[in-house]
């Protein structure tokens, strides 16, 4: 499975506003930009995409910043993902041959993957997520 390294970013942003969530204060593009290293100009465009996409709301002003606009337990990223890169078509055989037995094996192989990816990507929501760092201490939620 290939993620782009937006789709990345976005997945580590809606993170960081998950923590958050339920919060008076929204957060700030350059708090998230600064805490995991990602150019501040680019976040806000993938924020921006989000928020097309119905997942966060934009506060102005000088206390403004971003917050989700459905709950953590709500958002699988396989919604974050779809959000920033669309889906690839499935790959199918050439109409001018009929399909060779071993192609027709190897392409279902391929598409067994891909249901198996996306069904993992469908139950992950971003408050699994989120345990799952707080358990690890991997992140810090700090802004």
């Amino acid at each position: 499975m290939r993620v782009s390294a937006k789709a990345e970013y976005a997945c580590v942003a809606m993170m960081e506003l998950a923590a958050l969530y339920g919060g008076s204060r929204p957060v700030r593009v350059k708090d998230v930009a600064e805490a995991h290293d990602i150019p501040q100009r680019f976040l806000v465009q993938i924020l921006l995409q989000l928020k097309a996409a119905g997942l966060v709301v934009s506060v102005r002003g000088a206390s403004g910043g971003y917050q989700l606009a459905v709950p953590p337990d709500e958002i699988s990223l396989a919604t974050i993902i779809h959000a920033i890169d669309r889906p690839a078509p499935p790959r199918t055989g050439t109409d001018a041959q009929p399909e060779s037995p071993a192609f027709a094996v190897i392409r279902g192989v391929w598409q067994e993957v891909q249901a198996k990816e996306q069904r993992i990507l469908h139950e992950r929501s971003l408050a699994d997520l989120l345990r799952q760092a707080q358990q690890h201490n991997a992140l810090s939620y700090q802004i």
